[in-house]
């Protein structure tokens, strides 16, 4: 059961125009331990309002879990890595999660390694073999 955890979570909503350009800030975040997963979505279809217009345009949606504590230099990095002269930005508080996923995220993103095993094509974590 998902208990209320006393971590501050955020969920970072961030859309781009390319994929690539999706899998280069997901990557950058990750690999610099400000997020613990990215996923990309899309493309998404994104109707909105830009210099009195309003734009219809295929998009990406980038969903970063993090620590709320990161989250000014999430946005930062988020910022020097996108094309778009104002990039959304914007964090969702998480509340709740399971117990093992929480702790995995505040793993991801602190300081501290921690060997892993192997990942499942679901994304969850097989815990690696015991030795014989």
């Amino acid at each position: 059961m998902a208990l209320r955890t006393p971590h501050r979570l955020n969920a970072v909503l961030v859309t781009t125009g390319s994929e690539q350009q999706a899998v280069s800030i997901a990557r950058a975040l990750v690999g610099e331990r400000l997020a613990a997963c990215v996923n990309i979505v899309g493309p998404v279809r994104s109707i909105y309002r830009w210099c009195d217009g309003v734009e219809d345009g295929r998009e990406y949606l980038l969903i970063i879990k993090t620590r709320a504590a990161l989250y000014a230099k999430v946005e930062r990095r988020v910022r020097e890595l996108h094309t778009y002269e104002v990039p959304e930005v914007l964090a969702l508080s998480a509340d709740r999660g399971s117990p093992p996923y929480v702790k995995w995220l505040l793993e991801s993103t602190g300081s501290r390694r921690r060997r892993c095993g192997v990942p499942s094509r679901t994304g969850g974590r097989i815990e690696p073999p015991l030795d014989s």
